[in-house]
């Protein structure tokens, strides 16, 4: 139960400050309006950081906060299958919690922001050049390197005997999330999560936005499925290389 709470917890404050770094580079009448990609990896970064301190401090010791480093470490044998399942049900829905926390703190300005694209963009990932295949790629690639590199940062030939300093890792968990979206973030905004994608998608479909469009459910998949599969091929390239014994 502990570890269900944190794990909601934890990703209602990550997409909580990730979806609002969008919103505050993004809606008319913003203070962050054109703060720019820098601002939106970084405070990615921080979100991060963030919801795994809140994931670690409710009990939640994995601090996954993603459905991809949930399933790569099922595949490891951290979890049962049917804790893999509860596990991300719960993450999405602290990501639609944070997505709809989102929406009530910048209220006034949505009605202010007619493009209806950048709104939706707030909350979830779309494509700059709309290839599906590609757009797949991209995905699969970029959370491929998010698990494989959590796995070298902890592995034993980095951290020690002893380890990683309490509260350490997470930093440079965040230092990960940072540079992955300056280096592979361009093409689809770099979801890498079912549960950051989903969760405010689905928050965006439900609330009231003001002048709100489609919440493009027809490339919802991609940000869903790419992640899943990158972070499962992460597991096998690690476990042929050694590093999870």
């Amino acid at each position: 139960m502990d570890n269900l709470l944190g794990e909601f917890m934890g990703m209602l404050v990550l997409t909580t400050f990730g979806c609002g770094v969008c919103a505050n580079l993004t809606l008319k009448g913003s203070k962050g309006v054109g703060g720019g990609w820098i601002c939106i990896t970084a405070g990615w970064g921080f979100a991060v950081l963030m919801g795994v301190y809140t994931s670690v401090a409710l009990g939640a010791p994995q601090a996954d906060i993603n459905p991809s480093v949930t399933l790569a470490k099922t595949l490891a044998g951290v979890y049962t299958w049917p804790q893999f399942a509860a596990t991300a049900v719960i993450q999405v829905l602290g990501g639609m919690c944070g997505g709809i926390i989102t929406w009530l703190a910048y209220l006034p300005h949505w009605a202010e922001t007619e493009d209806q694209a950048a709104k939706l963009g707030i909350f979830c990932t779309a494509p700059a050049i709309r290839n599906t295949a590609a757009n797949f790629l991209c995905e699969f690639i970029a959370t491929f390197f998010l698990m494989f590199m959590i796995w070298m940062i902890f592995s034993k030939n980095v951290g020690g005997a002893a380890g990683l300093a309490p509260g350490f890792g997470p930093y440079l968990v965040a230092m990960l999330i940072w540079a992955l979206g300056l280096s592979l973030g361009g093409p689809t905004g770099y979801a890498m999560s079912a549960a950051r994608d989903l969760g405010p998608r689905l928050a965006h479909a439900i609330c009231p936005i003001a002048g709100k469009g489609g919440c493009d459910w027809g490339y919802a998949w991609v940000p869903v499925f790419a992640p899943l599969c990158g972070g499962a091929f992460a597991f096998v390239v690690a476990k042929a290389l050694g590093v999870l014994g």
